[in-house]
């Protein structure tokens, strides 16, 4: 399993929302660049980076920033926030990210990900961002009404790379992972799987790692804020999450 060290972009700082609350942000760093460098010298093979301006109002605000980490780093990056339409997709392929993750206009207009798997195959994830198994879409602000896990089997595609399955209760607030909320997804598709929001601990991406169902395991964990408040470093990270740690 991946450890994807998270740098979570407003207004060009590195910043943290609880609960996806935009009223309640923490500003850790002003220079996301140097936080991404420090992510690459400590091992991290994936740096995840969201646009927080883009996923609230559309767009590519950070682009540039967005670019000048992918240009300063050896790790792929992955990028989401904002990705609503085939444009702004192509744009952080041209800033040099790996893998593009589209969310709210996953949920909305289906279409776009067809499109951008058949341009991009094996470049493309699906974030799935839920309040239990509401899906919330739009920078976490709309309610959906839809469930989960059929939307994940909906997704549940060769061209799409991973899901990215995110709690907003648990985003940002180190009370650990929503287990049960993974295992209904990673039970019901066989697409790759990426766990978003929860971790505290070094023994909370060990039970990552360790998790299982039917057989198949989570491909990665994106953590933010236990990182920046000192819970335990990128290294100590990547080593919770190999199986044997």
């Amino acid at each position: 399993m991946d450890l994807y060290p998270s740098i979570d972009l407003r207004a060009g700082q590195v910043v943290r929302l609880a609960r996806g609350d935009y009223d309640a942000q923490t500003v850790y760093d002003d220079d996301p660049i140097a936080v991404a460098r420090r992510f690459d010298a400590a091992g991290a093979r994936w740096i995840h980076v969201v646009d927080l301006d883009a996923a609230r109002s559309g767009g590519n605000p950070n682009l540039s920033v967005i670019e000048a980490i992918c240009a300063s780093v050896g790790a792929r990056v992955q990028t989401g926030g904002g990705v609503r339409t085939v444009e702004n997709a192509s744009d952080r392929f041209s800033a040099g990210v790996a893998r593009v993750v589209v969310g709210s206009a996953a949920v909305e207009h289906p279409a776009v990900v067809e499109e951008l798997s058949a341009l991009h195959p094996g470049q493309v994830a699906v974030g799935l961002d839920a309040r239990g198994r509401d899906v919330a879409i739009h920078g976490w602000t709309d309610a959906t009404g839809l469930d989960l896990v059929g939307l994940a089997q909906k997704f549940d595609a060769p061209g799409v790379a991973a899901l990215v399955v995110t709690d907003i209760t648990r985003d940002g607030m180190l009370g650990g992972p929503a287990l049960e909320q993974l295992a209904s997804v990673v039970g019901a598709v066989a697409v790759p799987v990426i766990a978003s929001g929860g971790v505290a601990t070094t023994d909370d991406l060990r039970a990552l790692a360790a998790f299982e169902v039917a057989g198949k395991h989570l491909t990665g964990a994106i953590v933010g804020r236990a990182i920046y408040e000192n819970r335990f470093t990128v290294e100590e990270g990547i080593a919770a999450c190999s199986p044997s740690a």
